[in-house]
């Protein structure tokens, strides 16, 4: 919703000033089409030479994070602690027992509780093969903390792609605005003969393409990867969450500090309270009860 706001104001201001200050869309109406076909034209080419298909298809659907947000909320924060905690102790007492869980979490009693988080094979894996190496006496807390560090860094720079590819499309928009106005003003020369008024609109029309390339650089496409490179960074804050649990469990912790290092490793507008937390874990603790 923010950034359909954020769109809206962009225009409102950026034309409403313009039209305020005196100036006239007819211009700008006429060359449009044919400056947004060289601009938008151009860009999409750059764009498809400098990316495979996998990350055109990732960078489409990572659009939709402008306006959606990060995925995971603070009740997922809560829910996934509740999750692990029960995890740590069905582990501790019963290590055959989280097995089960662990190696078939489709159809685990816990992990259905918390269909959101199941239905995200990354997190899932994480935490299953956590708990798996740790069963197979893998469990030096440095070296794990190290394995872990390095997959979600991996997994964040992945995601971090599409980002990455509409900021380098804005950086190049400005340059492909002043390629269209170039071809304007060579369009113009052509008709040096004419009288003032139409070189006059000549002119603007070419000074159009000059325009629209920062104008989308700098107003839609470079907002739009600032944005989606911030909702990838926050989600991933989620992954951390499970490793910092983890490896506080791989330290023998008792089962309630891993979780609340966990909560205390959360980003603080998103951090389950204290006495939230407890209350969850209690109904969690009734209902294995």
């Amino acid at each position: 919703m923010l950034g359909i706001v954020g769109i809206v104001v962009i225009f409102v201001m950026v034309f409403g000033g313009y039209l305020l200050a005196g100036g006239k869309m007819a211009i700008i109406i006429k060359a449009m089409p044919f400056e947004l076909m060289m601009i938008g034209g151009a860009g999409v080419g750059a764009f498809l030479i400098s990316n495979d298909m996998g990350g055109v298809k990732h960078t489409l659907k990572d659009l939709g994070k402008v306006f959606k947000g990060p995925k995971w909320k603070a009740d997922d924060y809560r829910d996934l602690l509740c999750l692990l905690f029960t995890l740590i102790r069905i582990a501790r007492a019963n290590p055959v027992e989280v097995e089960q869980h662990i190696e078939d979490p489709e159809n685990s009693s816990v992990f259905n509780r918390y269909p959101k988080i199941l239905a995200d094979k990354e997190a899932v894996n994480l935490i299953s093969d956590t708990m798996r190496s740790a069963s197979m006496n893998y469990d030096d807390p440095h070296q794990v903390e190290e394995v872990l560090e390095k997959r979600i860094e991996a997994n964040l720079h992945h995601a971090l792609h599409s980002s990455h590819a509409l900021q380098t499309l804005a950086d190049g928009l400005p340059a492909l605005g002043i390629v269209a106005a170039v071809l304007g003003i060579i369009k113009t020369m052509g008709s040096i003969d004419q009288p003032p008024e139409v070189l006059g609109k000549l002119i603007g029309g070419a000074l159009v393409g000059t325009f629209l390339g920062v104008f989308l650089a700098y107003g839609l496409v470079g907002p739009f990867a600032g944005k989606v490179k911030s909702v990838v960074e926050e989600d991933g804050h989620f992954y951390s969450l499970i490793r910092e649990v983890l490896v506080a469990n791989l330290h023998n912790h008792a089962a309630a500090i891993c979780i609340e290092v966990g909560r205390q490793n959360t980003p603080s507008h998103i951090r389950p309270g204290f006495s939230e937390l407890e209350e969850a874990l209690k109904s969690v603790k009734q209902d294995a009860a």
